[in-house]
């Protein structure tokens, strides 16, 4: 899967995945480096860059495969180039 590290590569989107349940940090490095951040609404968002649709659907596929419910996945923005 080619989610990309920290802050990704340019042009990479941003996306905020919300699922059922408390994941802690530490299931970051299955998910490709993503922060996870626990809700008190029992919710987790998972939050990182994508640098492709078949990489968005790996992800999904992890959290399909993981078994918790998915609420919600939003498009938060695509990281500028760099160029100048």
């Amino acid at each position: 899967m080619s989610t990309a590290p920290a802050g990704g590569p340019a042009g990479a989107r941003r996306y905020e995945i919300r699922v059922e349940g408390q994941l802690d940090q530490s299931w970051s490095d299955w998910f490709d480096g993503f922060t996870l951040t626990s809700e008190v609404d029992g919710t987790t968002i998972l939050t990182g860059p994508v640098v492709d649709q078949a990489a968005l659907h790996g992800l999904l596929g992890r959290v399909r495969d993981l078994g918790v419910p998915l609420i919600s996945v939003n498009a938060l923005g695509i990281r500028p180039s760099s160029a100048g």
